[in-house]
């Protein structure tokens, strides 16, 4: 009965104090809810944050998930996602040739579309790795005319 009470009476005061409220002209405890703006924010650093017009909850979202990456660095990025999976769809058409080629049972029309699905994904390989090398030097030259760092993308 002891560990029942213990359980139900005991968090109420924990919540009060987790829950505690501040005013802006205050200073507060990290956690403490900022009271007096039309959104209510958590204080940070011992002092409660002014809101403008609820900007700085969407700031705080949107900048944990982009980040602080220059717009070249974000565009060679997504540059190698892109090729990245063109790639790995070229070597599946190469692959499925080779598959095809092999249960082709003699047959040569099979065996002649094999070898047209294989020739064709080493080409679009090809093609790829020419579209990488292309944009990582026009993307190198934009980067160290402008006094950007040089060496972007880093593929280390």
């Amino acid at each position: 009965m002891a560990t029942l009470f213990g359980f139900v009476v005991l968090p109420t005061p924990a919540k009060a104090v987790v829950d505690a409220a501040c005013g802006t002209a205050l200073d507060c405890d990290s956690g403490e809810t900022c009271k007096g703006s039309k959104t209510e924010l958590a204080a940070k650093g011992g002092k409660c944050e002014t809101d403008t017009f609820g900007l700085n909850p969407v700031g705080n979202q949107v900048k944990g998930k982009l980040g602080n990456q220059d717009l070249r660095e974000t565009a060679a990025n997504l540059i190698n996602v892109l090729l990245g999976i063109l790639g790995l769809i070229a070597v599946v058409i190469v692959l499925a040739g080779g598959f095809k080629w092999m249960t082709a049972g003699g047959n040569d029309e099979k065996v002649t579309e094999a070898r047209k699905m294989i020739f064709s994904g080493i080409i679009g390989l090809a093609i790829i790795m020419s579209a990488w090398a292309i944009s990582l030097f026009v993307i190198n030259q934009l980067s160290s005319a402008t006094g950007g760092n040089a060496d972007i993308p880093d593929q280390g």
